[in-house]
């Protein structure tokens, strides 16, 4: 009787260890935020870790150019732009590459934002 005692305290000890681990693993990541500037002005915001959905936003710059930004879950780019180099659009996918995306002939800016 008493390994078969020692057995299941042993299985419960494991299994409350298990729980306890799953507890405490399981936090929520912390928030990547990015901005979109235009013009040197913030026109919006996004965190990354909350987006569901792939979604397209379109920023008109000054000169009447665009920017077409696709937006998907924990990343974001640059899918197309009508300036003549492309640069924002070869830069790939931001948090990937680790530096911001600009577009220098549209005044276009996306980066990661401070928590604070």
């Amino acid at each position: 009787m008493k390994i078969k005692t020692r057995v299941w305290l042993l299985i419960l000890a494991a299994i409350l260890l298990v729980c306890v681990a799953f507890m405490f693993g399981t936090r929520r990541a912390p928030s990547l935020t990015v901005g979109i500037y235009s013009d040197g002005v913030c026109v919006r915001r996004v965190d990354l870790n909350a987006v569901k959905r792939e979604e397209r936003y379109t920023v008109e710059s000054g000169d009447g150019g665009s920017n077409v930004i696709l937006i998907q879950p924990g990343r974001i780019c640059v899918e197309s732009a009508d300036c003549p180099d492309q640069i924002c659009v070869l830069e790939g996918w931001l948090p990937d590459f680790g530096l911001p995306i600009v577009c220098l002939p549209h005044n276009l800016l996306i980066q990661i934002e401070d928590e604070s």
